[in-house]
């Protein structure tokens, strides 16, 4: 049998290598796809647990989506500078302590605490995903097979974070939802500095205070609407936070516009139909995060679903959107963006009006099954054109900055509209009777929704983008 160099045993062995890092790199990405979800499952639990608020309980999903988002670009910015898999392992490590911590916190800061490191430590890793995945291919049939599979895991991975997470917390504790990540994330580190080799780094200025600004300024803007609802729109804790989070944001776009090598280059902005991908892009992301939010909880509560019925009370949502998503690219070609992102919020705020009239004696179907099928519909001829309106025109230099706007986008709207839905709720319900105030929440959900099919019609060109153009698909959106 030869085994010199080139034979048949070291062509196995190093396929065999190849593979087995692809499969942790992988693993890595479905803990990191499925931390949104798997834990949005177990929010009655927690709540009935921890004794969060209404409105505080919104801080679960959000203060990991708000450092996550905040954070990003940051992240991709660390790894390029010291090296791809060191930022890969640091942010792991990170990712698998905040989760312990989470897994045995006693009170709602501890909670929340382990949440944002949790970000962090998504933000640090994530980034390296795919530059690690494009870097180690050694050709680009293994590139490619890289790539789509990446892709098939980010989208598996909402389904499977929603039935792990109502399995975990039905038959052992809402706890598991984040302890789960400690023995996974644990191989994970241990396999990848033995079979992936570290990338050159690349010199860079690290803009921090870029960072600091725009991920403080968003937790400011989003305390203040959850301070709203429980202290009243005139409270200083309310008054004060908008106060806070104006002067961070106007200081980040001051610093990014005077920085040598800033976070975010702010030519990317003045491009009128790219800011109004946006803004869409954003509004519906937070429009969803408040559904999931706010069915979750109406499914447990008050129809009496476990919390594994409650997670596969969603799959409708997840098969709908992968069933419509493959003829998306063939649909924007022949439309153009801008048709499809409007019919998409006309039917997302469709579902709403639906979620508006669900009380105490409505069933799953048809009351919640048709407009999550609706919405599913909806979200769906959002986010693929979103994108497109988003990334077209992108010069190839500024490629991989778009796309980190776009992630930091979709996770900061999503907090944000999950933060102005749940204090809207929070500030018309009652402790004892969980439906009142869910009309008024998901109304102005669907207005808010229509708002983003106005902003599409009037920014996004009409003109239908090129055959060529391309679809990138981000790591980070959780439907």
């Amino acid at each position: 049998m030869a085994t010199s160099k080139g034979g048949p045993v070291s062509l196995n062995s190093a396929r065999l290598r190849s593979a087995l890092a692809l499969a942790t790199i992988l693993t890595a990405q479905l803990m990191l796809t499925m931390d949104f979800l798997i834990v949005l499952v177990a929010l009655p639990k927690i709540q009935t647990e921890l004794g969060f608020t209404p409105a505080g309980l919104s801080w679960v999903p959000n203060a990991f989506a708000l450092a996550f988002g905040g954070l990003l670009l940051l992240g991709g910015r660390l790894g390029d500078i010291y090296g791809q898999v060191k930022a890969f392992k640091i942010g792991i490590a990170i990712f698998v302590a905040a989760s312990l911590l989470g897994g045995v916190a006693g009170i709602p800061l501890l909670l929340i605490a382990a949440r944002v490191l949790q970000g962090m430590g998504a933000a640090l890793a994530g980034p390296s995903v795919l530059a690690l995945i494009t870097t180690m291919a050694r050709d680009e049939t293994e590139r490619n097979r890289g790539l789509s599979l990446f892709i098939s895991i980010s989208s598996v991975g909402a389904s499977v974070g929603l039935i792990l997470g109502g399995a975990l917390t039905d038959l052992l504790s809402w706890r598991w939802s984040l302890l789960i990540n400690v023995p996974i994330g644990a191989v994970v580190l241990v396999l990848i500095g033995r079979l992936v080799k570290e990338t050159d780094p690349k010199p860079a200025r690290l803009d921090i205070a870029g960072a600091l600004t725009a991920t403080l300024g968003s937790v400011a803007l989003v305390y203040a609407f959850i301070s709203a609802a429980e202290h009243g729109w005139t409270a200083a804790s309310t008054v004060v936070s908008f106060a806070i989070s104006v002067g961070l944001l106007v200081s980040f776009f001051r610093i990014e516009t005077l920085a040598a090598e800033p976070l975010l280059d702010l030519s990317l902005l003045q491009n009128r139909p790219r800011l109004g991908g946006l803004a869409v892009m954003a509004i519906i992301v937070g429009m969803h995060f408040s559904m999931l939010f706010l069915i979750v909880q109406y499914l447990q509560k008050v129809l009496g679903f476990a919390p594994l019925a409650a997670g596969l009370a969603y799959l409708p949502l997840s098969v709908t959107i992968f069933t419509i998503s493959p003829a998306m690219p063939r649909f924007i070609v022949r439309f153009g963006p801008r048709p499809l992102l409007a019919v998409g919020g006309v039917l997302v705020a469709a579902s709403f009006v639906g979620f508006a009239m669900l009380d105490g004696d409505s069933s799953y179907f048809p009351d919640v099954f048709v407009p999550l099928v609706v919405h599913a519909v909806g979200v769906a001829l959002i986010f693929a054109p979103g994108t497109v309106a988003i990334m077209e025109g992108v010069p190839d230099e500024h490629a991989g900055a778009a796309s980190g706007l776009l992630q930091m986008d979709q996770q900061v709207g999503g907090a944000l509209g999950l933060a102005i839905i749940a204090a809207v709720y929070a500030g018309n319900s009652m402790p004892s009777e969980f439906t009142i105030g869910l009309g008024t929440a998901f109304a102005v959900a669907a207005a808010v929704s229509l708002l983003a099919t106005v902003i599409a019609i009037r920014t996004v060109r009409r003109k239908r983008p090129s055959t060529g153009t391309e679809i990138p698909e981000p790591q980070a959106v959780h439907f």
